[in-house]
């Protein structure tokens, strides 16, 4: 983070003063006493099971010169304000500005999947040319978000943010924490369906990206989906189409998997044509990295840079198509950090391209469907066997439909679709039948944890 006075930090945040206005925040911005070091400012949040104010004579023990609270504690001098995570916001805008004005350039993304998986391609493409800062993981919230933005000082060149939705205005908020010069949408899919009503709602938030960017701004718009290009009257932004077809700006040719299911192919953007490489599983990364290249060409990077960049990319993000090999032969391809009927069929692609003798299903339930939730997982089964999975394990009472579907698809029941009660039953099944040579995909919804069966496939601790 830049470096501001504890006075300073009260005047952006609102707050009140309680201790020296002339201690200076050196160090970063966490939530984590466990993660504090010399310099930082720690801000206690209060939560259902804790409450980050219980740590702060241990934030003041590491080396916290302040905190933002709730009350105040003699432990640290403190700005005390309503609400921790809103204040982090406006000290989170009060930096993005000033960077923003020492030339700071911002990229935003979002939709309904592949945000992470984008933003990790777009962040390692632009750190090839720059200091960039790009969130681990999926800090795309209230609170993540606006850490990122904290983390990037006046050395940052590029700063990449991922912004989910779980409702219609929670995208524009965001924009007003950090409003980026460059939007991204991906798509418009399921995801978190139960919470908007339908797609169309679902494009009505994600486009608030869109009317957020200024006029000299990019809207990176994926014209293979047309609820995504059908935002470019909701922005004043020059639009920047990606995609497979004739008449998008940014787009990619040639198509093909290698023996690892990694993509290949030209990447065609201002009158040039460039080879890509992938290191990243499955088909559907080329869309994002599509998304990647129109974001890294809307900031001034060249298309053989972009390329490059592109090709050079390495997976980055936990429990996002990690695939590993055991020493008996078996692959697991560990994708169960979330999952939505698009992204759990982007994955039976991707584990369909992958060699091996049989193909293996593990998939738990897809959170958030609303009412069409029955129908999506029964005709995930379905769309199980029509990808060519051998087996079906169906994990969780949630995901008893899968189970349904692929038996309806034409797996025999309890032996080629197999439903199972919870995780330990799960990996039981799989002990009994696994054998050299098999590929086995682990997904579901993030509340369902399964990356933990995959970790007990590998012997090892999912963290």
């Amino acid at each position: 983070m830049i470096t501001l006075t504890l006075a300073e930090v009260a005047e952006a945040t609102g707050g009140r003063l309680e201790g020296a206005g002339d201690v200076v925040v050196t160090g970063r911005v966490t939530l984590d006493s466990r993660a504090v070091e010399a310099g930082d400012l720690f801000v206690a949040v209060p939560g259902e099971r804790v409450d980050g104010h219980d740590f702060l004579p241990a934030a003041a023990v590491a080396g916290a010169v302040g905190a933002l609270v709730t009350r105040p504690d003699p432990a640290l001098p403190c700005v005390v304000v309503e609400d921790p995570v809103v204040a982090l916001g406006r000290l989170a805008a009060l930096v993005h500005g000033r960077l923003t004005a020492g030339g700071l350039r911002t990229v935003g993304i979002t939709g309904s999947s592949g945000k992470t998986s984008t933003k990790d391609l777009l962040g390692q493409v632009l750190a090839s040319v720059g200091p960039t800062v790009s969130p681990p993981g999926s800090y795309n919230n209230d609170i993540g978000m606006p850490l990122t933005v904290l983390s990037a000082d006046e050395g940052t060149r590029y700063l990449v943010l991922e912004m989910g939705s779980r409702g219609v205005g929670h995208i524009a908020r965001l924009c007003r924490v950090a409003r980026p010069q460059v939007g991204v949408v991906l798509n418009v899919g399921s995801a978190h369906l139960g919470e908007f009503g339908s797609a169309d709602g679902i494009a009505l938030a994600k486009g608030e990206l869109v009317e957020s960017l200024p006029e000299d701004g990019t809207a990176v718009l994926n014209a293979d989906d047309p609820r995504v290009i059908g935002m470019a009257p909701r922005t004043r932004a020059r639009v920047l189409a990606t995609g497979r077809g004739e008449d998008a700006d940014v787009r990619a040719t040639d198509v093909a998997l290698d023996d690892s299911a990694r993509p290949r192919f030209t990447l065609v953007a201002a009158g040039e044509a460039h080879p890509v490489a992938l290191q990243v599983v499955g088909e559907h990364q080329v869309a994002n990295a599509l998304s990647a290249a129109g974001a890294a060409l809307a900031v001034g990077l060249t298309p053989e840079q972009v390329a490059a960049g592109l090709s050079a990319a390495a997976p980055r993000s936990r429990w996002r198509m990690e695939v590993a090999r055991r020493d008996d032969g078996v692959t697991v391809v560990n994708d169960a950090y979330n999952a939505n009927p698009e992204s759990m069929r982007a994955a039976l692609a991707a584990l369909a391209g992958l060699p091996g003798q049989r193909r293996i299903a593990v998939l738990g339930g897809m959170a958030e469907l609303g009412p069409d939730a029955a129908a999506e997982h029964e005709r995930l089964g379905r769309d199980a066997v029509a990808a060519g999975v051998d087996l079906v394990i169906a994990v969780g009472a949630d995901a008893v439909g899968i189970a349904e579907g692929a038996t309806a698809a034409g797996r025999r029941a309890g032996e080629e679709s197999v439903h199972v009660p919870d995780r330990a039953a799960g990996l039981a099944k799989l002990s009994e039948v696994l054998r050299p040579g098999d590929v086995v995909l682990v997904k579901a919804s993030r509340s369902y944890g399964l990356e933990l069966l995959a970790a007990d496939l590998l012997g090892g601790a999912a963290q």
